[in-house]
């Protein structure tokens, strides 16, 4: 806007206007007195997401000027809301003194808050993550780096292909994603929530290398194992940048940082993460989910901890056996409910500490960080003589933050105020200059108590009484009717109705020194607070440590509880191919039904890799899969499993294909993901890889879909050798194993009692014999009269030779001329096939039967 723009606007709106023009795109808190403002498009913005009152302001520039605003002390509620939707905002403040300003009080943006930067603690969710990343790609691959500005952990990484990149941000869920504008990115990319394109010199690799540098204070990065990795290090330029930006302060507590490798984990792709409801249900809930039924933690910070072990299950053998260890000393010791009780006297230390470094942490966040590091000592000598090599480092890395406790017990009153704004926060005894200052305005009670007997007494006025208010502030009040026996001396103040307030020179004096008190206490006390936090900072390193031992100690001590209420053991990892479960069970569903679950086993190794797994819908064949998947992630991550036993040779990935829905934004069918979910799976899978296919070939036609399941098993089988769990409907598939000897038959049971259908959901070696398709949809409710019609369809189709079917066409091939098809005659005077064909009770057979019958029959014809 120009200057002649700006003319024709009141003082107060070129003031707002200037301001908003540096920051054009996002809302605007503009702080006048108690509320915070909002005008124009902001306002109308503001009205409707937050469902405030849209008003006006008078007239600038001879226009209304629309109108919203939120109190200041409650601003915090409408700005979670906002952040939820993802919006941005700027808190601009009153900076300058209005008893000296000329004009508008000075006015400027302390800081902006954005759905991946913000630290209030009633902005976050206090147990889940809440991350920034940042992206970069060049012709090479992407590099992605997050950012939890809530703890300081800063992570960097790379790869390559569109793949692994959603995997990554499934995986990271970051609430704000970072990406240079300019570049050609995948459309789940720029639908990301909290997704902003940035301007690509923001994502210059020698910039970021040497911001990072600056941040962690050392000459190069090599320390940190990422001089290498010059995508991930552009794509950390680029978040450290906004990250100054919207904070306009340090950031001491981002102290370091951490390369991760995706061959140290067992790799899970996006479809993979959503079908196994990690911690998001397919319907987006957080309830029962695999995180729903293992966390039990006592901190926040517990259960953000076992969450990211959940999504990023390791590899690393020695690390988790150490896991595995100490828990089982846990549960021999009986030791974990003790520590769990101590531990829920534990607050948010992580998050605490991330208020602390940006100076923006508040009274009650200091006497929980004193509480919980008064905890510290007797959780160390818990633990530091466990018979656990875990426990033990554990220990050593709490360290001993007794001085920080004893600082904040000396500084901090047991029950601080939630702000520093109006006092009584530093403890008495802790500043000689504060406690000087308090006595004065303490002894105020006392002074005005003697002064009124003293009035009294001189004047004879018995209605005489002395009082303050904050308006006028100390007064002499005299009634009317004895106002005509006041002293000279005294100084009118204040006619009321019925009664005249004065001042006297010894209350001036008086309240001078008191009023002066009061501010220069407050002024102190705010002082002291601002220089304590300053303090806190010299520990900031050691306490982070403490705050991440605590975490993981929390994480044990809630699997060692699981592994006891749920039953859970420890599994076994060997080094040959192995994935042997006796007795699984799917943690998930085993807690949400009634009945009892029904466990079941499950035999792969290098002989047995791939599973044929038929059986009626409903019949229990998706949990069964799950479970296996779910068992698996449990033993990686360093938990005790869902099992009678578990032993668990090397795992490089998992993959899921069940269910599937139309993309239609991205122009897919349901058939275009399931295949292209199924291309992901033979294209990445190894040999250590878990593959769950359920249905596949289920979009197409009968043909298309029995030949693209055959052929995919067959390539998995023959060509990669992964431990494959295979459900499928078409029976013809079961006579794989007879083929491939690595291939095997398994079914879930069923039983027919009467009219009804009982699932046993018990997993028996062999194929299933029927497939319950119409028991199934009669259960579903399907109307009496279709069932009986589709039986008779289903004996019309069942008596039918496949060999008389006209073949399916190819989609652009031309159908041929209809032919006669040929059958051959069946000879009266040959008494054996006539024999053979009246043995045979077409209702006893089954589909399967049925054809093998026609196709011997067939032959013994041809023979003839």
């Amino acid at each position: 806007m120009s200057e002649e723009q700006f003319a024709g606007h009141t003082p107060m709106m070129r003031q707002f206007l200037k301001v908003k023009a540096e920051h054009p795109d996002i809302l605007l808190f503009y702080r006048m007195g108690d509320f915070y403002e909002l005008f124009y498009e902001d306002a109308e913005r503001a009205a409707r997401l937050l469902d405030i009152t849209l008003t006006k302001r008078g007239e600038s520039a001879g226009k209304p000027i629309p109108m919203a605003g939120v109190p200041y002390h409650s601003a915090e509620s409408y700005l979670a809301k906002l952040v939820r939707l993802g919006e941005s905002v700027a808190i601009c403040e009153q900076v300058g003194d209005p008893a000296t300003s000329k004009g508008p009080v000075d006015r400027k943006v302390v800081r902006i808050i954005t759905p991946g930067t913000v630290t209030d603690e009633a902005l976050l969710e206090e147990r889940r993550d809440n991350l920034l990343c940042a992206l970069h790609q060049s012709e090479t691959g992407w590099g992605l780096a997050s950012l939890d500005l809530t703890s300081g952990r800063f992570s960097l990484q790379e790869g390559k292909g569109e793949e692994s990149l959603a995997a990554e941000l499934e995986r990271l869920h970051p609430a704000e994603l970072l990406f240079d504008e300019d570049a050609s990115w995948p459309r789940y990319v720029r639908e990301q929530n909290g997704a902003r394109g940035r301007p690509p010199w923001h994502f210059d690799a020698g910039n970021g290398h040497q911001l990072l540098c600056e941040q962690l204070q050392v000459r190069d990065l090599s320390g940190f194992g990422c001089e290498d990795r010059p995508r991930a290090v552009a794509a950390a330029g680029a978040l450290m940048l906004y990250v100054r930006e919207t904070q306009r302060t340090a950031l001491p507590h981002i102290r370091g940082l951490t390369v991760e490798r995706r061959e140290d984990s067992v790799i899970m792709d996006a479809a993979t993460r959503r079908n196994l409801e990690i911690d998001r249900s397919l319907s987006g809930r957080h309830e029962h989910t695999l995180a729903g039924v293992m966390d039990r933690s006592a901190t926040p910070m517990g259960s953000r901890l076992l969450r990211r072990w959940l999504h990023r299950p390791l590899r690393d053998r020695q690390t988790l056996k150490a896991r595995y260890q100490c828990i089982d000393t846990l549960l021999t010791g009986q030791s974990h409910p003790a520590l769990a009780e101590r531990l829920k006297g534990i607050g948010d230390v992580e998050r605490i500490l991330a208020r602390v470094a940006l100076c923006s942490a508040r009274p009650r966040d200091l006497s929980r960080l004193r509480d919980s590091l008064a905890q510290v000592p007797a959780l160390r000598a818990a633990i530091e003589s466990e018979d656990s090599p875990l426990l033990q480092q554990l220990a050593r890395d709490l360290g001993d933050p007794t001085p920080v406790a004893e600082l904040l017990q000396r500084a901090i009153i047991d029950n601080p105020p939630v702000v520093i704004r109006d006092g009584g926060v530093i403890a008495e005894g802790f500043d000689e200059e504060l406690d000087e200052l308090r006595r004065l305005s303490s002894n105020a009670d006392g002074f005005l108590v003697d002064l009124e007997k003293r009035e009294r007494e001189r004047t004879g006025i018995t209605t005489l009484k002395v009082g303050y208010n904050r308006v006028h502030g100390y007064f002499i009040e005299v009634t009317k009717a004895q106002a005509d026996q006041v002293p000279t001396e005294y100084q009118r103040r204040q006619t009321l109705k019925a009664a005249e307030r004065y001042i006297t020179p010894e209350l001036k004096e008086f309240e001078d020194k008191v009023l002066s008190a009061r501010e220069r206490a407050l002024a102190r006390e705010k002082a002291l607070y601002e220089k304590l936090l300053q303090q806190l900072l010299d520990y900031l390193a050691g306490m982070q440590a403490t705050a991440g031992a605590l975490a993981e100690l929390d994480v044990l001590t809630c699997l060692a509880e699981r592994a006891e209420t749920l039953n859970l053991v420890m599994p076994e990892l060997l080094d040959a191919p192995c994935l042997e479960i006796q007795g699984g069970r799917h943690p998930v569903v085993e807690q949400v039904i009634e009945d009892a679950f029904v466990p079941n086993d499950l035999a792969m190794n290098a002989d047995r890799r791939l599973l044929i797994i038929t059986g009626p819908n409903m019949g229990g064949k998706s949990t069964y899969m799950r479970q296996v998947a779910l068992i698996t992630i449990l033993a990686h991550v360093g938990s005790f499993v869902p099992a009678d036993a578990a032993r668990l040779g090397p795992m490089d990935r998992i993959f899921t294909r069940i269910g599937a829905s139309d993309d239609l934004a991205g122009g897919q069918s349901t058939f275009m993901v399931e295949m292209s979910e199924t291309a992901n799976i033979l294209n990445n899978a190894t040999d250590q890889s878990l593959v769950l296919m359920d249905e596949i070939g289920r979009g197409t036609s009968t043909y298309d879909g029995v030949s693209l399941a055959r052929a995919s098993a067959e390539y998995i089988a023959r060509e990669i050798g992964a431990y494959t769990l295979f459900a499928t409907h078409y029976f013809e598939l079961t006579e794989l194993p007879e083929q491939l000897p690595a291939c095997a038959n398994v079914h879930l049971d069923a039983t027919e009692h009467g009219d009804k259908l009982v699932f046993l959901h018990q997993v028996r070696e062999g194929p299933a014999n029927q497939s319950y398709g119409l028991q199934v949809a009669a259960l579903a409710g399907v109307p009496r009269s279709v069932i009986d019609s589709a039986k008779i369809h289903l004996r019309e189709l069942e008596s039918q030779s496949l060999g008389a079917q006209q073949p399916q066409l190819g989609l652009f091939q031309s159908a041929a001329p209809p032919q006669q098809a040929h059958t051959q005659k069946v000879s009266r005077n040959d008494d054996a096939l006539r024999e053979e064909l009246k043995s045979i009770d077409p209702d006893e057979l089954t589909p399967r039967q049925a054809l093998e019958a026609i196709y011997a029959l067939h032959d013994k014809l041809k023979d003839d």
